[in-house]
Order: structure tokens, then sequence, then C-alpha cells
């Protein structure tokens, strides 16, 4: 993992640029003087130490931009702060050349800052699987196929094999480019499910799909054995909620395989993630825990081209946290890698809206996927394919005209 891992800060209010100073313990004084500045580009750092983060606030001072850092900085009465590098990119660059002749390990940082600006600058053309590179020039739809009896959108409606194949036909025909196949439930408290019952749900549907679909074929689960039986009868894309944390074997299989891969984050198994939801910091941990993975992938082997980044909607994660996320998502296109959100029917829109049915929740999972997709998503997954992609296709061409 980076020494520093800097991260793209999104501020699109005078309110949200407060509460994150706030949140900071940046003073009052302070607080008023840098809000206004904080309409050009905004890099975060976490626990500097006060040296550290004096030099870069004199460095860019210097340039003509700001940092924020916490009360007490200055005198270095605390232990450490937090940062927020606010300039434009013709500043930070500058400032990058500066830092490689400054001491205390800020010439690592100037290496780091400077792959962050260019992430940012740019974004991936394609997410490679193990037989096809799929195009992200428009966003892409994964289509939900749930071969459980205890799904929480559609109660099990897909888990007779013949049902789901023939759902699976009609979300290609809708316009999905992926299929998500998933054998065991990853709704809150949902129990875990053995590896043999696993298999016995998700394999023949796969094998079934696999000779008769155009499009990509991805396997839901966190286990190495099932992803492993699953590509070998014809998936092609593994999409871990774990984020290859649950499972030591998984990293290698995607390595060895090329399979594309989807690491999510997350908190606990669906039987126990509900019980934690309170963030100090709710981007600053979710990206931790993605470089984490990010790490694990890149160590085993993974390819980046394979890599895509789900922040995990609904995954430990109250209903204000996945509002937030969504807000927030652009901080996450800082990673360079295709992102994929999952907001469909899920409880936090049924929250918001007073839908308790989750079939009484299109228009909500609509708002999110064209919101998600305005701030950087080019992979969404959903259940109402037709009227998602509809939706994807629309805001995308809304945001790139």
């Amino acid at each position: 993992m980076p020494r520093f891992a800097p991260r793209l800060l999104e501020v699109s209010t005078a309110g949200h640029a407060a509460h994150e100073l706030r949140r900071m313990a940046v003073d009052s004084y302070g607080v008023v003087e840098m809000v206004p500045k904080m309409r050009t580009l905004n890099i975060g750092l976490s626990h500097l130490e006060c040296r550290q983060a004096n030099i870069l606030k004199q460095e860019m001072l210097s340039l003509g931009g700001d940092a924020a850092v916490a009360r007490g900085t200055v005198a270095c009465s605390i232990e450490s702060t937090d940062c927020v590098l606010i300039g434009t990119v013709k500043q930070l660059t500058r400032l990058c050349r500066k830092l490689t002749a400054q001491p205390f390990g800020l010439a690592e940082l100037a290496g780091e800052l400077d792959l962050l600006l260019g992430r940012i600058a740019s974004s991936p053309a394609s997410w490679k699987t193990s037989q096809r590179s799929l195009s992200l020039q428009r966003p892409l739809i994964m289509g939900i196929l749930n071969v459980t009896p205890d799904s929480f959108s559609d109660g099990g409606c897909s888990s007779d094999p013949a049902r789901a194949f023939e759902k699976a036909l009609q979300m290609e025909a809708e316009g999905a480019d992926i299929i998500d196949i998933g054998g065991e439930s990853t709704r809150p408290g949902a129990a875990l499910v053995t590896f043999d019952e696993e298999l016995r749900r998700v394999i023949p549907i796969i094998e079934r799909l696999a000779g008769t679909l155009k499009c990509a074929i991805s396997v839901d689960t966190w286990k190495s054995a099932v992803a492993g039986k699953a590509l070998a009868a014809g998936a092609e894309i593994i999409n871990d909620i774990s984020g290859f944390n649950f499972d030591p074997l998984m990293a290698g299989l995607a390595a060895s395989s090329g399979a594309g891969v989807v690491l999510m984050h997350t908190r606990g198994t669906p039987d126990k993630m509900q019980q934690n939801t309170a963030y100090d910091d709710l981007m600053a941990e979710i990206s931790t825990g993605l470089l984490i993975s990010l790490d694990l992938a890149r160590e085993a082997g993974v390819s980046a081209e394979c890599i895509a980044i789900d922040p995990g909607i609904g995954f430990g994660k109250g209903a204000a946290s996945n509002l937030e996320l969504i807000r927030r998502l652009a901080e996450l296109t800082s990673f360079g890698q295709p992102i994929l959100t999952g907001p469909s029917r899920k409880s936090f829109i049924g929250k918001v809206l007073g839908r308790e049915q989750t079939d009484d929740r299109l228009f909500g999972t609509a708002a999110a996927v064209a919101l998600s997709v305005s701030n950087g998503a080019s992979i969404l997954r959903v259940h109402d394919v037709r009227a998602m992609r509809d939706v994807a296709d629309m805001a995308h061409a809304i945001v790139h005209s």
C-alpha cells in the first residue's frame, strides 16, 4: 500500500467543504478562509507528521495554492494531522517537482501525487476479462441473476434453472453487457451457504448459458473453489464482495485465469456487516479498503486492465452513507480503474422514498444509476436491465456531449 495514499476529494458545495474541514479539526477562522478556495482541485492526505504538513502548507502557499491542516499543526502540539492540498493541476504538478528535494519522506509523496494527477487526467477505455475486452465508451450494464431462494429483491424467482435461463436471455435482449450469476444471497443478515450448495446452484446455469449468450458471464462469489469451477464452466469475471479478503486463494486464481475481477469494499460477511455502519471518514475508509484489495490483486499478479472497483453500496453502510457515497463517487476515479456501482432496489432507496416493496424502487434506482454515471461509474449492476440501459446511456450522453 502506498505510504501516503493521496486521494481526490469531491467538494461540490460550501457546506461539504466546511464539513470536511471541521472533521479535520481546522480552527474556525481557517474554515472561513479555506472554504472559498476549495473550488479548485482538492487532494486529501491522512495522518501526516506535523513537520510534513507544515512544509506542504508553505510550499502550496508559495505556489499560490493552500493546504488545510488541523489546529495545532504549526506549533507541532498534536501528534498528527490530516491535510487537504488545495490548488490547480498546474500548482499541484509544480508541488511534485518541489517536493523531490524535501526531507521527511516527502520526495516519496511527490511520486505518489504525480501518479494520482495522471490518473485524474485520464479514464480507462476498457475492462479486460479472460475472454474479451469490454469497451467503456458507454456504460456497461451488468444484469443480476440470483439463483438463490432468498434473494432480497425477487424472492428466489430465478432459483429454478429453466426460469433462470430464460431470465438471462431476456436481460441480454434488453441490453445487458454482462450477466452476474450468484448462488449465495448477500443481503444484510443472510446466512452463509456451503461450497457444495453454491456449486449446485450456479454451475449448471453457467454451463448452459455459456454456449448461448453472446454477452459476458460473471460469477458473484467470494469462494475461490466456486470461482474456479465457474470459470471452467464459461464465466469470465469474478465479482468478489470481499475484495479478495475472505479467501486467500482468490487473488491467485484471478491472476492465473486472466479473469476480470470486481473488488468491492465491505465490512464483514453479509450476516454481520450491518452491525457496524458508523464511519469517522467514510470515503477515506473505503479508499483504504480498496487500496488493500488492489495491493492483494497486484501482488498476486492480476493485471490492472482486469480490475474494476466497487465501493459497496449497502454493504456495511447505512442510508446516509450510501447517499454520501454516490455524491462523492468521483473521488474514486483517482484509482484509475473502472468503477462499478450496485444501487439497484436497495433499502436506502426504500428508506428515502418510503418504498417498502423492492419492486416499487424503480425510479429511485434510476436516480441513483444516473448520478452514479454522472459521478464516474462505468459499470452498473442492476435488476431492471431495459430501464437502466436507457437511464445509463442518457446520463452518459448528457455528461459527455
